[in-house]
């Protein structure tokens, strides 16, 4: 090869020799970002083991109250056979399972919370998908009552499904919490803090039902195609909205005309 070419080569090298400055720069802030990405799933690794850990515990403990169930039965075997399950430790279940309903529930009828964690409420999110997964295979496998006779093998697969939905629910919460709108555009973010501003009127009480009900449309304006709301949410909602409001003097109350219903697209497969 031209002895030249080789010449004019590490010419040209040495006067870009600047160039490796920046470079580095852009090589150190990916590997950065590489570091708190990993660190960051590391964490949430162990935050899931953590909270997995806190089940298991709670569920030995129901376990032994099984336990004890049992022995309490087979002093007096006539008194109810060994397959039936502990009413207790059904009862226990029940409760942990109805509370972890409320607390979703609570994001999923409350339009304000479901503005500010909108990743509760969309099933294309894996984490919330995964509760929801969780909830309906917990929902399923919940026995009619406390008294139901279910055998010991249904008893402990229900135990694990409540514990799986209380995970489920904690991990997805923490996720929605933690990246809020971030999914959003910034014009779509816009769109949010002004559903937010005019949901804050709409259930004001000392404005008029008017400028109540004006409000409530931007609302659901706003939110269209990006947030989906579900029936008993948009129900809710309209009570809220169409509540009596204090008339002055001494008038009889007159009936607040319900708000409008809008249409909204609900194309979410998941919810």
């Amino acid at each position: 090869m031209d002895p030249t070419f080789w010449s004019g080569f590490w010419g040209n090298v040495g006067d870009l020799w600047w160039l490796i400055f920046p470079i580095m720069g852009v090589a150190g802030g990916i590997g950065r970002r590489w570091q708190i990405a990993s660190r960051e799933r590391h964490e949430r690794r162990l935050e899931t083991l953590r909270l997995k850990s806190e089940l298991k515990t709670a569920e030995l403990q129901a376990r032994g109250i099984s336990a004890a169930s049992g022995r309490r039965v087979g002093a007096q075997p006539a008194a109810q056979p060994a397959s039936v399950a502990p009413s207790e430790l059904l009862e226990r279940l029940f409760k942990e399972h109805d509370e972890i309903t409320a607390r979703w529930l609570d994001y999923e009828l409350d339009v304000a919370k479901l503005i500010a964690y909108p990743a509760m409420s969309d099933g294309r999110q894996p984490l919330t998908a995964a509760f929801l997964r969780a909830k309906k295979t917990a929902d399923a496998l919940r026995p009619a009552s406390a008294d139901a006779k279910v055998d010991e093998q249904r008893v402990s697969e229900y135990l694990d499904a409540v514990g799986n939905y209380a995970v489920a629910f904690e991990v997805a919460e923490r996720d929605a919490r933690r990246i809020r709108d971030s999914g959003f555009t910034a014009d779509e973010r816009k769109r949010l803090d002004r559903a937010q501003h005019m949901l804050k009127v709409a259930l004001d009480e000392s404005a008029t039902q008017s400028e109540r009900q004006v409000a409530y449309k931007r609302v659901r304006d706003e939110l269209d195609g990006l947030i989906v709301l579900s029936d008993d949410a948009v129900d809710v909602l309209e009570k809220q909205v169409a509540g009596e409001l204090t008339p002055g003097g001494d008038a009889p109350p007159t009936p607040a005309p319900e708000p409008e219903r809008m249409p909204l697209k609900r194309d979410d497969p998941a919810v």
